[in-house]
């Protein structure tokens, strides 16, 4: 979904460099040393305002992450929060996340959370959704060995094909959920994406499954 343009986001974005990476190409096989250490790095393709790459580099400082999003506004919002929350942990990236073989070398990112994402319903942009095969086979390629994904959707048509999707690439389903929020086990765990936070007051359903390579 596209977000209304943001007024002096352009500006804001490059007066913050220290957060946002203008050139991440220089730092393929080398975000260690971007980020100054080496803990395990999380990547989010398609962060939107980042409340969920916030939240989780909040409650985890031991890990990395990084949010990547191809809409310069929506990541303005999220470096609103990076720069509220005076997080060191996070990296924000404008690029396509089509091309994540350009930003990361083999084996770099421990794990990749894809949440929300378009679905793309219409069979003939089936190659644009994020858990497309080709997508699946980008990911194993930059992940650590037997390296993860976390999916997160309201929409069970893209759920079902995601979980389709994942058994026939060979990947293993390690735990399906049908109903998220109704997890009491999960909820402590959780942080929500602003679509997340925004469907699930309305109580619509929210589907997630962690599947590994």
């Amino acid at each position: 979904m596209r977000v209304r343009n943001r007024k002096g986001a352009p500006e804001m974005m490059a007066a913050n460099t220290q957060y946002v990476v203008e050139n991440p190409e220089a730092f393929k096989g080398k975000w260690a040393e971007k980020f100054g250490n080496d803990h395990p790095i999380h990547i989010e393709v398609g962060s939107g305002k980042g409340a969920f790459i916030t939240g989780m580099a909040e409650r985890h400082p031991d890990i990395n992450y990084i949010a990547i999003d191809m809409q310069l506004t929506v990541l303005s919002y999220a470096l609103d929060k990076v720069l509220e929350m005076n997080l060191s942990n996070v990296q924000l990236l404008h690029v396509d996340g089509s091309s994540l073989t350009n930003y990361f070398a083999d084996g770099e990112v421990a794990l990749v959370y894809l949440n929300f994402s378009d679905p793309w319903p219409k069979t003939r942009h089936e190659k644009r959704r994020l858990t497309y095969k080709d997508f699946l086979k980008t990911y194993e390629t930059i992940l650590v060995p037997h390296g993860k994904v976390h999916f997160k959707t309201d929409n069970r048509g893209l759920f079902e094909y995601s979980l389709a999707s994942m058994s026939q690439y060979g990947m293993t389903l390690q735990q399906v959920w049908l109903d998220l929020h109704a997890d009491t086990d999960f909820a402590g765990k959780n942080v929500m994406t602003e679509y997340e936070a925004k469907f699930s007051s309305k109580g619509q359903v929210i589907y997630r499954v962690e599947a590994q390579f």
